[in-house]
């Protein structure tokens, strides 16, 4: 047997695995017989997801090729103050619930939200705010998911050699058909699997690493003797500096409550024990992958160290330490974590058309009007088109793949951060106050992307954040006054 098709046994294996969770969902979905029903179901797989599901969803959707190539090939040139670095993002699940968890759901189920516009319709009962989120989630999803499926058929290539159309066409006709027949439900069923397939490649590769480069204390005596700063806090010629790390807090911490591939997850879980369970699961699992594969990054150079780009360090460690098999099931590690951000993203931006913008503006937002297979038709017709748009534009990958990638997810946060937070704990937060925010943060954070001034070191979120928030606060304050209604509703009283 070739050494390829060794290598790609585990990821059909895994692929047809995940067609099968799919068939399965699109049966329990086909058991729906109300347009409510349905929508429930696709979009938040009916709010009944467990403790376990919730957690390794929440971490499949927010992980991607970065947390095990691009972050690893960090680590790989700058050492352990790139795993130092990464290791905030541990708290990313315990956040998410922590902050939005309860009060989102229970806001959800008083509102009869199935998705994140649905919310923040019910709260600013604004159409500028409905139509420029909607928006904004489409063009920024689309860019994301644009750099999602080039990563995962450059990654594919890379270890197996097969060319990159084979890698692409395999990665996207799966993740398109999964998720359009499954919903929602046969998204957080595969994250669920992903998760686990994230974990054991961790694992298998670190272990391989240290082997290779004779034990942990070899491994650092070898790194310090290549570079002292690979073993310090702030790198080779101090890389990483504070304001920096200060600003990761912002970016991977506080900016995650601004993600709605991780926010809609709040709407979805079955109880508070739920809940709780999942922010500790999640909590333990994310900080273990995270280690993991980041550690393999900065002990690989003590293995491979003269590798031209930090980017190699993982395909290449994969291809001289691993055999093809075991290569394999790394592979099927990242191409699920790019599939895990990809069919959230899918069906988030198949909602905001069909939910959000369809049925609420061409037909008064009442479901009942369409049947529930009408329904069906016309949410896997959009999935699947938005799937293809971005397939097509990934055969001819664009230059600066990573900059539209970080520029995507920074235009999300400065999108959705404050009216999320604020809409939910602000009595005073209204539409002025949204719409301002949106507009000022997503400008902000395109020109400071764009023109990158000198800023010492701080991230653009930063300041998109900060001026976000002002405009919020003051819009608000500028604006009329929160409905009576609105707030008898969110808190139980009328001003």
């Amino acid at each position: 047997m070739s050494v390829h098709v060794q290598a790609i046994i585990p990821v059909i294996l895994y692929l047809a695995f995940s067609f099968a969770v799919a068939l399965w969902a699109r049966g329990k979905a086909n058991a729906q017989s109300s347009s409510q029903g349905f929508l429930e179901d696709y979009f938040i797989g009916g709010r009944s997801m467990g403790g376990f599901v919730l957690a390794m969803t929440i971490i499949a959707s927010y992980t991607s090729a970065s947390s095990f190539v691009g972050g690893p090939g960090v680590a790989y040139a700058l050492g352990l103050s790139w795993v130092l670095l990464a290791m905030i993002q541990v708290p990313a699940t315990f956040l998410t619930l922590g902050v939005l968890g309860k009060r989102f759901a229970i806001m959800a189920r008083k509102t009869n939200s199935v998705t994140l516009t649905d919310f923040l319709r019910a709260r600013y009962k604004s159409d500028a705010v409905v139509i420029l989120c909607s928006v904004a989630l489409l063009v920024f999803f689309m860019a994301a998911m644009l750099a999602q499926f080039i990563g995962g058929a450059r990654l594919f290539q890379a270890v197996t050699g097969y060319p990159y159309i084979v890698g692409l066409t395999l990665f996207g006709i799966s993740v398109v058909f999964y998720t359009a027949i499954g919903g929602f439900r046969a998204v957080v069923l595969t994250d669920a699997i992903q998760g686990i397939v994230m974990v054991v490649a961790a694992v298998v590769v670190l272990n391989a690493v240290v082997t290779a480069g004779g034990g942990m204390s070899q491994c650092i005596a070898t790194l310090k003797s290549i570079d002292p700063g690979l073993i310090t806090p702030t790198g080779p010629k101090d890389a990483v500096p504070q304001p920096f790390i200060l600003s990761f807090w912002i970016l991977v911490g506080l900016g995650i409550l601004g993600l709605p591939q991780t926010t809609q997850r709040c709407m979805a879980y079955r109880d508070s024990r739920a809940m709780h369970n999942a922010m500790i699961i999640g909590t333990v699992i994310i900080g273990f992958m995270i280690l993991c594969a980041h550690l393999s990054g900065t002990l690989g150079r003590a293995v491979l160290p003269d590798l031209p780009a930090g980017d190699l360090a993982m395909p290449s460690l994969i291809m001289q330490l691993l055999s093809p098999f075991w290569a394999g099931v790394f592979i099927a590690g990242p191409l699920a974590a790019i599939m895990s951000t990809v069919d959230s993203m899918l069906l988030l931006a198949s909602a905001a058309i069909i939910k959000d913008l369809y049925i609420h503006y061409r037909l008064g937002g009442d479901a009942s009007r369409m049947t529930s297979a009408s329904l069906k038709q016309k949410s896997l017709i959009s999935t699947s088109v938005i799937g293809l748009l971005v397939f097509l534009a990934a055969i001819e990958p664009p230059d600066l793949l990573v900059w539209i990638n970080l520029f995507a997810f920074g235009g999300l946060e400065a999108v959705f951060l404050w009216p999320i937070i604020l809409g939910l704990y602000w009595k005073q937060a209204n539409s002025t106050g949204a719409v301002a925010s949106i507009l000022v943060g997503v400008s902000t954070f395109f020109v400071l992307t764009i023109a990158k001034p000198d800023m010492g070191g701080v991230h653009a979120i930063v300041p998109t954040t900060l001026a976000s928030l002002v405009a919020f606060v003051l819009g608000s304050f500028a604006g009329p006054p929160t409905h009576p209604r609105v707030i008898d509703l969110f808190w139980g009283e009328s001003r």
